[in-house]
């Protein structure tokens, strides 16, 4: 019996574009691969993946993604190791958020072979488009929007499914300099913040802007009922080291359970660093900033790993975060690096070759 991977219509490209790209100068999600796999949902199945050229697709304006917004996406990773051998990081986890979110926005799951499998196609498609140079990897964004037509107030019929490649650098770069937001929220109880709907993202943008215009890169969002408790780093979890112990919100309706924030637990319970996974009022953390005890705080998510915040602002007063040699935050991006590109052990059975 075919595997769905057999079944998979492949229509390579006459020209690939791969010759004018520069390896060693890559931004973060702005090139992108010769190939996307492309999949309808339709009459309640989904039809067999098939693999095309990158480009443009045809939607009729009255699709129910520009109306109603049903759309979900997931951020993923394909690294090369020394031996050009190609690697993905927990992609059984991004799978299974991706139907976490698929049910919330009344959107139909995606079957785990239609997923990993396309998904192995594509990349085997594309493996000369995931760069080698430290630091970078090939970004892979799977995503699903509402494809279905008509003007009325209720979920699609139809939807489409589809991965697109990008070979990338660093998402950050520098110091990152945060504001603490005290007005607009990210998201509420009840509401979809836990979800990778591209609606949370939208909202954040307006707010961002705003932090910018004070010279601030992000925003650190707060609880919507008081901007009492921190709970997420622009489009990332955070972590915050007070003393030598590290803490980071738990997950509810507004977080989102992010796969490198349960790396990072996890390698610290390995290697005996403190965690606690509890509320973090802002009080709390601008205390520590003025007592000494605050050392490090940093978002961790897929695009950026751990991104260090070397200052936030509260309140019209901006507190810096001091210069550690031996910082949680450089260890940690350490240990989940090297597994990703094959250069330590994986204890914990995450690296997925391909």
């Amino acid at each position: 019996m075919e595997t769905l991977a057999q079944q998979i219509n492949i229509e390579k490209t006459k020209h690939s574009k791969i010759d004018q790209v520069d390896f060693d100068d890559l931004s973060f999600g702005s090139i992108f691969s010769d190939h996307m796999l492309v999949c309808d949902y339709k009459n309640g199945n989904w039809e067999t993946p098939k693999i095309m050229p990158y480009g443009p697709i045809s939607l009729d304006p009255s699709a129910k993604i520009f109306h109603y917004g049903q759309s979900i996406f997931e951020g993923m990773k394909a690294y090369k190791d020394a031996d050009e051998q190609v690697w993905l990081f927990r992609p059984h986890d991004n799978h299974r958020r991706f139907n976490i979110s698929a049910e919330r926005m009344a959107m139909p799951e995606i079957p785990q072979a239609y997923f990993m499998e396309g998904l192995e196609t594509l990349i085997g498609l594309e493996k000369a488009w995931i760069p080698s140079t430290d630091g970078s990897a090939l970004y892979i964004r799977p995503f699903m929007f509402a494809s279905g037509k008509g003007f009325h107030a209720s979920p699609a019929d139809a939807y489409k499914f589809l991965i697109c490649l990008a070979p990338s650098g660093a998402y950050f770069s520098g110091k990152v300099k945060v504001l603490i937001e005290e007005k607009y929220s990210r998201s509420a109880d009840g509401g979809t913040g836990f979800a990778k709907a591209g609606g949370n993202y939208a909202g954040q943008f307006y707010p961002t802007q705003l932090a910018a215009k004070k010279g601030y890169h992000q925003v650190i969002w707060t609880d919507d009922h008081k901007h009492e408790f921190i709970e997420e780093a622009g489009a990332m979890n955070i972590f915050v080291r007070l003393g030598d112990t590290l803490v980071t919100a738990p997950t509810s309706d507004r977080i989102l359970d992010g796969i490198t924030r349960k790396s990072i637990l996890q390698i610290s319970e390995r290697e005996n660093i403190k965690t606690e996974v509890r509320k973090i009022t802002v009080g709390e953390v601008v205390e520590a900033a003025q007592d000494g005890s605050l050392k490090e705080m940093f978002g961790a998510g897929t695009a950026a790993v751990i991104s260090p915040i070397a200052t936030f602002g509260y309140r019209g007063k901006d507190y810096d975060l001091p210069e550690l040699e031996n910082s949680y935050a450089s260890r940690l991006k350490k240990r989940i690096v090297d597994i990703q590109y094959n250069r330590a052990e994986d204890p914990f059975g995450w690296r997925y070759g391909i």
